[in-house]
């Protein structure tokens, strides 16, 4: 998972609103149930009836549709999230929590915290290890076309150029597509949903 950021920018948010440390911020995000959460506030219209953000993050749990989910599933997640998840979400002032009414609401801070993932599978590769590399081939070309060697002897060091510039346009635009789809709140399902299928 990459780092979330809080934006550094004080825009008219309160001194209890803007102190969120990164412990804090990897202590609300080290439970999958709370990430649904803030994927769904980021998402749905506010305020959100607790009832349908339970029927919201018990599908996305099971990996069933919301309007088939059991009933006894929503209620259990109904229960921990009334219970546990959204006072503390809520005591971070990452949302409000209205007890009384039961809806639940992003506050500043929480539009402030841009979170994404990043999953890798054993074989995989991160994205700042494909720069690096691209980068390595980029300078060992430029390096052969320098000193002539055979089957580069044709190229100018200003085609390895063009070939750098059309090579990093590429990836950084496939890289902005893949890390947009792995933000919090952009997808249908959460991120971690959506990477696996």
């Amino acid at each position: 998972m990459n780092l979330p950021f809080v934006n550094d920018r004080n825009d008219g948010v309160s001194a209890r609103e803007s102190e969120l440390s990164r412990n804090d911020i990897f202590d609300l995000l080290s439970n999958r149930r709370r990430r649904f959460v803030l994927h769904a506030l980021k998402r749905m219209k506010e305020p959100v009836e607790l009832a349908e953000l339970s029927t919201y993050v018990a599908a996305w749990e099971t990996e069933t549709e919301p309007e088939e989910i059991d009933r006894e599933d929503r209620r259990s997640v109904y229960v921990t999230l009334r219970r546990t998840h959204l006072p503390k979400l809520d005591e971070k002032n990452v949302i409000q929590f209205d007890e009384s009414e039961n809806t639940v609401q992003s506050t500043e801070l929480l539009d402030n915290i841009e979170v994404h993932t990043e999953v890798l599978h054993e074989k995989e590769i991160s994205w700042s290890l494909y720069y690096l590399g691209l980068a390595g081939v980029c300078g060992l070309l430029l390096v052969a076309v320098i000193t002539e060697a055979p089957l580069f002897d044709l190229f100018e060091p200003i085609h390895v150029g063009l070939f750098a510039a059309g090579i990093f346009f590429v990836s950084a635009a496939a890289h902005h597509f893949v890390e947009r789809h792995s933000r919090f709140g952009v997808t249908q399902k959460p991120p971690e949903i959506h990477q696996q299928q």
